[in-house]
This record gives C-alpha cells, structure tokens and sequence, in this order.
C-alpha cells in the first residue's frame, strides 16, 4: 500500500496521523496518506503524478482527486482517479466515482455511480471496464 508502482508516484511524501483531524481543504503533489479524518476536499496537483492512500481508518468527507487513489476506509464524497481507484477489502464509498482503472477487492462497497472516464468524455454508451481483483495473491 505504501510503495505500489501500479501508477502515480512511488512514495508517500505526507502523512496525517491517526488521531489527525483536518476541517479544510488540501492540495497535495507526489504521494500522500491519510490515517486520521479530513473534512474538505483532497485534490492532487494536476498533471504530476499522485498518489492518494485512505487507509482502513480514515474517514475523507469530501471530493477526492488525484492519479492513483488507495481506498480502505471510508469516504463520504466522489472521487475521481485520473488513473487507477483500487477499492480494497475494508473500503466503503458513498458517492459517485469517476475512473479510468479500477481494482475492486471483495468486501468493499460503493454507493453510488461508477463512470469510466473515456465514457465522461466521450459520451459514449456503457464501455466501463472493470477489472476484478483476484482473492488470492
């Protein structure tokens, strides 16, 4: 979770903590991980490479933005992964997302609508491509 290569950046530059409680919004560029809650938007600097990691205890109300998201907790907003969303086991979603890749692990959940971005963009029919995480690694 921490170094994934898959897409975005390698390495987490900032953390915030768990017991981390942040009301406002934060722009960020390379790698960030998020242990604690934020209430605000979370946007990556557009066109640098970004990694986005909400681990199983943080709690995100707000928009998300960025290349490469990693969600296992919860968040309370839409997301928009300019790259790859993967969903792990403990990720609960309650918002629309927006992606061009996804993973999505067994357990995690999304409430509401999921759009493939050349879809967005196009405005072509159904095309999303999901790709499913294998149960065992």
């Amino acid at each position: 979770m921490f170094g994934s290569k898959k897409a975005g950046t390698s390495t987490i530059d900032c953390l915030i903590g768990a017991g981390t409680s942040i009301d406002g919004d934060i722009r960020f560029s390379g790698g960030l991980r998020i242990d604690g809650s934020v209430n605000g938007r979370i946007h990556a600097e557009e066109g640098a490479p970004s990694t986005l990691v909400v681990s199983d205890n943080a709690r995100i109300r707000g928009e998300i933005r960025a290349a490469h998201i990693v969600v296992n907790g919860l968040v309370e907003g839409p997301i928009q992964a300019d790259e790859l969303l993967e969903l792990q086991p403990s990720a609960r979603v309650v918002g629309d997302v927006r992606y061009a890749a996804m993973e999505i692990q067994n357990g995690a959940t999304v409430d509401g609508a999921m759009t493939h971005l050349d879809t967005v963009s196009s405005g072509a029919g159904d095309r999303s491509a999901l790709k499913l995480a294998s149960t065992q690694e």
